[in-house]
């Protein structure tokens, strides 16, 4: 065999590996190596995501309904099966629902880490046609130097985002269910409940916390920052 066989042939073997592994199948997100599991109970399932710069995650696939909260400006492709890529560009906080069942690579086209908070509706197909037990499903409540901002309801949840300049407070509400904290920015926050003594809390932008139901109390925020905050509610 002439060396120039030889040196094609090699090549060939070579070339085996990089393409299988370009045509891989799908894999479940909890084996996606950029998801995190964070968090997971009978609602939802909680991912922290992180795609480095110039960087793609396997092809997975989105089994549930979910809610998105973006951490930080990103620039992505969202390549769908069967479908052609989209070029998507998010702000910081940008909070989106997505319906399940599809599988994707997401393609991180900035000099960035893309990182976002991915939170699975575990309940979506028994809440999907289900009446909203909200009173609202678009709105805003404002206070002095701050405001809550409903997002939007979907699969039987209510997403809201929260801002609060320092030494804002929420006023008095009550958490009738259980719900997700979101943290988009550094939190540096006081809970004061009914008939308890005040809380502290910290949270880096990123952290979630589930938070039972069941309470009235206000919220301040006693840091030196604005603080951003999403709020899932069932």
């Amino acid at each position: 065999m002439s060396s120039f066989a030889t040196t094609r042939t090699l090549f060939f073997f070579l070339l085996i590996p990089f393409l299988t592994a370009q045509t891989a199948t799908e894999v479940e997100i909890t084996a996606e190596p950029s998801h995190h599991l964070a968090l997971e109970n009978e609602y939802v399932r909680v991912f922290k995501v992180e795609v480095p710069a110039h960087a793609a995650t396997l092809m997975h696939r989105h089994r549930h309904d979910y809610v998105y909260v973006t951490l930080g400006d990103a620039h992505l492709s969202n390549e769908v099966e069967g479908k052609p890529p989209v070029e998507v560009k998010l702000a910081d906080g940008d909070t989106r629902f997505v319906p399940g069942d599809f599988a994707h690579v997401a393609r991180n086209l900035s000099d960035q880490p893309f990182r976002n908070v991915t939170i699975e509706l575990l309940q979506d197909e028994k809440l999907r046609h289900a009446d909203s037990h909200w009173p609202e499903e678009a709105g805003e409540k404002t206070f002095p130097g701050g405001r809550i901002k409903t997002l939007f309801v979907k699969d039987g949840v209510r997403v809201s985002e929260t801002t609060l300049e320092p030494g804002a407070v929420v006023p008095s509400h009550h958490h009738n269910g259980p719900h997700l904290l979101v943290a988009v920015s550094d939190l540096d926050l006081r809970s004061d409940v009914e008939g308890r003594a005040p809380t502290l809390a910290k949270f880096k932008s990123g952290e979630i916390k589930w938070l039972p139901g069941g309470y009235t109390h206000t919220v301040t925020n006693v840091g030196k920052s604005p603080a951003r905050l999403v709020t899932v509610e069932f």
